[in-house]
C-alpha cells in the first residue's frame, strides 16, 4: 500500500472562543483564536482508539477543515501520561480477517483524511503514542512531542503488525532500516531519540507543548491558505510512485497564478504592504 494518494493573523479575532457544536463521547473539540484542539478523551485507558474514537476524531478534523474560522488543527490526549497509547484491543479480540481487514480500512481512511487536511495539523504528544497512537501521530503534518513521550509500534507482541498506516509512514519519516528496526523489535523510542531521527519536530517541556503547537500554527496563519492546501498536495506527490512529483509541483505552481491568493500576495509584496488573505 503507498502511503500517498488521492490563514490569516489580519483576519482573525483573537477574543473569539467557540466550542465546537458536534456532541462527542470519546473526544473533546473546541476551537480557540482560530486553532481547533482535539483532545482523545479517554484517560482512564490512556486514550486507547476504539472504532467509535477514530470516527470521532475524522468527524472533527472534516468539521475543522470546513470551517473558515479554523486556521490549523491539534490533536493531543487527555491527562499526563498518554497522547494515545495504542488500540482498544478488547474491541477487536475476536475478529475474523474480513472484520480485522475493515478496522485496518476505516482506520487508514481516517489517518489518510488527517494527513491530506488542507490546514496543518499538528500532533501534540504528551506521553506514550503506541500502536495506533504512534500512527495517529505520525498521520498528522507535524509532531511537537513533551521530554516524557514515547513513541512505537508493539503489534508484533501481539503476532499483528501494524493496521493504520504505520508500516508505510514509518519507512517514510525516519528510513527503512530504523523503521524496520522499530516494527520488528517493538522497542519504545523516547523523545530525544525521535527528535534525532526525524519523527518529531520539536521537543518540549510538558508545560510548553501545546504553546509550541499554537506557536507554528500561528506563524503558518500568516501566509496563504491556498498555497498551504498544494503544499501538502504536492509534498504527497513525492511518495506516489503514479506521480511524477516535479510534473505534479509544475502544474500547481502554474494553477496559482489563477488563484486569488497569489494575485493578492504579488501585489501585496510590490506595493510593500502586507498581503490580506480571504478565507473560504
Amino acid at each position: 500500500m503507498r502511503s500517498a494518494e488521492i490563514f490569516n493573523l489580519n483576519q482573525m479575532n483573537t477574543n473569539i472562543t467557540s466550542e465546537v457544536t458536534t456532541t462527542y463521547t470519546n473526544i473533546l473539540a473546541e476551537t480557540d483564536s482560530g486553532i481547533m484542539t482535539i483532545t482523545v478523551n479517554r484517560p482512564e485507558k490512556l486514550n486507547a482508539l476504539n472504532h467509535q474514537t477514530i470516527q470521532e476524531i475524522g468527524k472533527a478534523v472534516t468539521n475543522g477543515m470546513k470551517d473558515s474560522t479554523v486556521n490549523g488543527i491539534i490533536i493531543t490526549g487527555a491527562g499526563e501520561k498518554a497522547f494515545v497509547a495504542g488500540a482498544d484491543i478488547s474491541e477487536f479480540a475476536n475478529y475474523n480477517p474480513d472484520e480485522a481487514r475493515k478496522l485496518s480500512l476505516d482506520g487508514q481512511e481516517v489517518f489518510r483524511q488527517i494527513e491530506m487536511c488542507s490546514k496543518p495539523v499538528i500532533a501534540a504528544v504528551n506521553g506514550f503514542a503506541l500502536g495506533g497512537g504512534c500512527e495517529l501521530a505520525m498521520s498528522c503534518h507535524m509532531r511537537i512531542a513533551s521530554e516524557n513521550a514515547k513513541f512505537g509500534q508493539p503489534e508484533v507482541k501481539l503476532g499483528l503488525i501494524p493496521g493504520y498506516g504505520g508500516t508505510q509512514r514509518m519507512v517514510q519519516l525516519i528510513g527503512k532500516g530504523k523503521a524496520m528496526e522499530y516494527l520488528m523489535t517493538s522497542d519504545m523510542m523516547d523523545a530525544k531519540t525521535a527528535l534525532e531521527l526525524g519523527l518529531v519536530n520539536y521537543v518540549t517541556t510538558k508545560e510548553t507543548l501545546i504553546e509550541k503547537c499554537k506557536e507554528l500554527i500561528t506563524k503558518i496563519s500568516a501566509v496563504s491558505p491556498e498555497a498551504i492546501s498544494v503544499i501538502v498536495k504536492c509534498v504527497d506527490a513525492y511518495f506516489n510512485p503514479e506521480v511524477d512529483g516535479f510534473s505534479f509541483e509544475a502544474d500547481e505552481f502554474g494553477k496559482c497564478f489563477t488563484k486569488e491568493d497569489s494575485k493578492e500576495g504579488i501585489a501585496a509584496f510590490l506595493e510593500k504592504r502586507k498581503p490580506i488573505w480571504k478565507r473560504k
